[in-house]
Formats: C-alpha cells, sequence, structure tokens
C-alpha cells in the first residue's frame, strides 16, 4: 500500500474519532437528553428509537415498518466500502417488538424493493403471520415503485394491499444464476485446478458449464420454492392456485394489472394508506410511529470511507476483495443483484 492510501486511512480515522466526540457532544448537551435516554431504556433492543410521524393516542398506535431495498441478510452493510441499505436483522426486530407491545393496534407496511433471499423473505413472511396470528395485528401494505418478486412474498399476508398505477410488481417466481468465464479464461491461457470429493461439490462452477445430472438437481429446488411462493399467494390473497399461476410465469406488472389479477386491492400512497388504516379498523385517534436505531463503527466507518476513496479501479478492486464471497443462491429477485 503506498503512502496516498496510508494517509486517507489515517484520515479517515480521524475524521471518526471526531464524529464519536460530536454525536457525544450533541447528546449530552442537548435540551432534552434525559427524555431521549428514557426513551431508549423503554424499548426491547439497546439502541432502536421511536419516531412520532402522527401525534394521537398513546395507547393505541399503528406502526409504520419499512421494507427498502435488496432483502437479504448482510448484517446491515453490503460490504466494507458500501452503504447500510436494508438491515434484516433490524427488520425482524421491529416485528418482534411489535408482537410484544400491546399499544400496537396496526401495521402499514411501506414495501420498495425489487425482493432478494428465498431464506430471508420466508423468514419476514413467517413473521408476520405469527403476529397476525397470535396477537391480532392487521397489516395493510403501501407498496412504493417496486415491490417485486420477494417483495411482493412479503406482501402476500397481508390484509390489504396498496399500489399506485406506477408500481412495479409481480415478477412471481424463483432464480438462481451464476457466470461461467472458463471460456474467456481458457482464451488467456489460465487453467484452474479443482480438487473434490464427489461430482457435483463444484456444481454452479463458474469455470465450466454444468452438466444435465445438476440442471436437473437444481431445477428441481427452484420448482419446490417456486409452489411455495404460489401457495403462499393463495392463501394470502383467497385465490385458486390457476389463477395465481395464470400470471406466476416471471412477468412484471403495474399497479393496474396488479389489482386486475387479484394481486393488490387499491391505488394510494402512504398517507392513504394510513388514512385507510384509521377508518378500517376505528383508529382515528390513534398515534403513527415508527423505529429507528442509532448508528454503529460499521456504518460510521463506511460513510467516511465513502467520502474518502474515489471511484478508480483499485479502489474497486479493493472493495471487491474485502467484501464477502456471495456464492450462487436461490433468490425471489427481479432484476440484477
Amino acid at each position: 500500500m503506498n503512502a496516498k492510501r496510508w494517509i486517507a486511512l489515517g484520515a479517515a480515522a480521524l475524521l471518526f474519532g471526531l464524529s464519536i466526540v460530536v454525536n457525544i457532544a450533541s447528546f449530552v448537551f442537548s435540551s432534552n437528553w434525559t427524555s431521549s435516554f428514557e426513551e431508549l431504556l423503554s424499548l426491547p433492543e439497546s439502541g432502536y428509537t421511536e419516531t412520532v410521524l402522527e401525534v394521537g393516542d398513546m395507547s393505541e398506535r399503528i406502526a409504520v415498518l419499512t421494507v427498502d431495498g435488496v432483502i437479504q441478510d448482510t448484517g446491515g452493510a453490503s460490504s466494507f466500502f458500501g452503504d447500510a441499505g436494508y438491515n434484516h436483522q433490524f427488520f425482524m426486530d421491529q416485528l418482534e417488538m411489535i408482537k410484544e407491545d400491546d399499544s400496537i393496534e396496526a401495521v402499514v407496511l411501506q414495501v420498495n424493493s425489487p425482493g432478494g433471499g428465498v431464506v430471508e423473505s420466508a423468514q419476514i413472511y413467517d413473521k408476520i403471520k405469527e403476529v397476525q396470528d397470535e396477537v391480532g395485528v392487521p397489516f395493510y401494505v403501501s407498496m412504493g415503485s417496486m415491490a417485486a418478486s420477494g417483495g411482493y412474498y412479503i406482501s402476500a399476508p397481508a390484509d390489504k394491499i396498496f399500489v399506485n398505477k406506477e408500481t412495479l410488481t409481480g415478477s412471481i417466481g424463483v432464480i438462481m444464476e451464476s457466470v461461467n468465464y472458463g471460456k474467456l479464461a481458457e482464451k488467456y491461457g489460465v487453467d484452474f485446478v479443482t480438487i473434490k470429493t464427489g461430482p457435483y461439490k463444484d456444481i454452479m462452477s463458474p469455470t465450466r458449464e454444468m452438466t444435465k445430472d445438476e440442471l436437473a438437481m437444481l431445477q428441481e429446488m427452484i420448482n419446490e420454492s417456486y409452489e411455495t411462493f404460489v401457495d403462499i399467494i393463495e392463501e394470502g390473497r383467497g385465490m385458486t392456485e390457476a389463477e395465481v399461476k395464470a400470471v406466476a410465469d416471471g412477468r412484471i406488472m403495474n399497479g393496474r394489472q396488479a389489482i386486475d389479477a387479484g394481486l393488490a386491492d387499491e391505488y394510494g400512497y402512504l398517507e392513504d394508506v394510513i388514512a385507510a388504516v384509521r377508518k378500517d379498523f376505528k383508529l382515528e385517534d390513534a398515534e403513527v410511529i415508527e423505529y429507528g436505531y442509532t448508528q454503529d463503527f460499521t456504518s460510521l466507518f463506511s460513510m467516511k470511507t465513502q467520502s474518502l476513496f474515489g471511484g478508480d479501479v483499485e479502489t474497486q478492486l479493493i472493495g471487491r476483495l474485502l467484501s464477502d464471497y456471495n456464492a450462487p443462491r436461490m433468490m425471489y429477485l427481479y432484476g440484477e443483484k
């Protein structure tokens, strides 16, 4: 690493230290630091906060939850140099807090996502069903510009789904893909040596073509996840298998098409959905809140390093090397990973 990089890293560490000092000072010397501290202590998880969006009766409240971005468990950061993005554990914790909070009478779930991991989507779906079944809290979904594939999967159990005419939704299906650069490597004289314990240990290897047996194995897995997707839509939307499969071919659709297909109920933006919840469940005086969480070391350092390091090739390569290895996996996802 050259001198320029060492200087940049030193500057990043200095900025991070200064940010901690500033944050502590602003907290201690703020006029309402005592109430803020008490609010933090009152929540189930340390570091989580509540923000009041609409003032009202605190004994009956509407919680607004948001899924924004790709649904995947990255620990809250896409990579060492990346943005925080969707935080899977934080979202799951919010659902648990709603389950334990007797004052929460309804939930509005904002979804703006192309989908994501099969496992993470299933975890959200199962937790929403648990909250609905055990404490009877209704869920209304407000779809943003996109709520496709896994974004629709987690919306399916909602009591009502609201879309905009421009919303992109649907993309019902499962995808699993990898890149095969074997011929490109051969062109440049790159040879790959693989030592394995069984014929399928390197299945979906990027260095060779797949066999027919391997394709059949993976297709069986994909088909099972697809049938699960279809089943949860049947249950959540009250549709027959034939009705779901008529549009569950991976196609993307707009809000009007989703309503016509039975995948959504009404048009409306977030404020319309909150108003509908108030009316439908007699919560005209309810307080509307959303959860938040304080920045940790990872998110602060990520922000500082992004501002220092440019978009040059060297930096991109370093970031690639420091990021986690992403093996091919099944996804409820529309578009590129």
